[in-house]
């Protein structure tokens, strides 16, 4: 009889197609309605997110094949294809939605705030939220930043984590991207906090044991760039 490891309960959030955490961010107003087919297709995203980190779990990412996962979850691999283009990416999808999460906290911070205030409660979102769900979020970190193909792929949606801010950043600052550093040093600024302070969360012993308070840790990065921050704002 063949083993099985323990189960990862995720939660399907509007940011991602599947997320270990809940999505932090939400906009005024009621949600939009969800259609039947978008019920299932989020379904089917969460059982292959699941059946892969049980995979990864027992056997260990390089030994784990996307056949595998999608006979895990029911699925042909045609259909695992539809939904996620690699197996990083079905690993990776947990926290790929906390960039949408920072740029929606960012837009609806008050305008006339400092910087540093701004992009600190912003990139404290998804933080929070990790430290929140401790037993879902830190085995899934923890696996994303200790396999390199999986941490090349988080990378690349950092990048484009990048670029988002940085837009968002020029509107704020009333600045063009093209001919002025200061949208995307700021941008660059506030996603190495967010990636230091994601390191160093990931390298506790979770809830019990006392890991830190990324809240805390937050603060601790921004108290370094503050001053920066707050000389980029005209």
């Amino acid at each position: 009889m063949t083993s099985k490891a323990p189960r990862y309960h995720s939660s399907v959030s509007s940011s991602a197609s599947s997320s270990v955490i809940p999505s932090a961010a939400g906009g005024p107003g009621p949600a939009a309605p969800v259609s039947l087919a978008q019920r299932k297709r989020q379904l089917v995203a969460t059982e292959l997110t699941e059946a892969a980190l049980q995979l990864l779990a027992l056997k260990g990412f390089d030994a784990v094949t996307v056949d595998e996962i999608a006979t895990a979850a029911g699925v042909s691999k045609r259909t695992f294809f539809r939904y996620f283009a690699s197996k990083e990416d079905v690993v990776v999808q947990f926290l790929a939605g906390m960039g949408a999460d920072i740029r929606a906290d960012l837009a609806a911070r008050p305008a006339g705030e400092p910087l540093s205030d701004a992009l600190r409660h912003a990139v404290s979102v998804p933080l929070t939220t990790c430290g929140e769900h401790v037993e879902r979020a830190l085995p899934v970190v923890r696996l994303i930043l200790r396999t390199p193909a999986l941490l090349a792929r988080f990378l690349e949606h950092q990048e484009r984590w990048r670029e988002d801010l940085t837009e968002e950043l020029a509107a704020r600052l009333g600045r063009d991207p093209r001919a002025d550093l200061r949208p995307r040093l700021a941008a660059g600024m506030a996603l190495a906090a967010f990636d230091a302070v994601l390191r160093r969360w990931s390298e506790g012993e979770g809830a019990a044991d006392g890991a830190e308070d990324p809240d805390a840790l937050i603060g601790e990065a921004f108290a370094v760039l503050a001053p920066a921050l707050d000389s980029v704002a005209p």
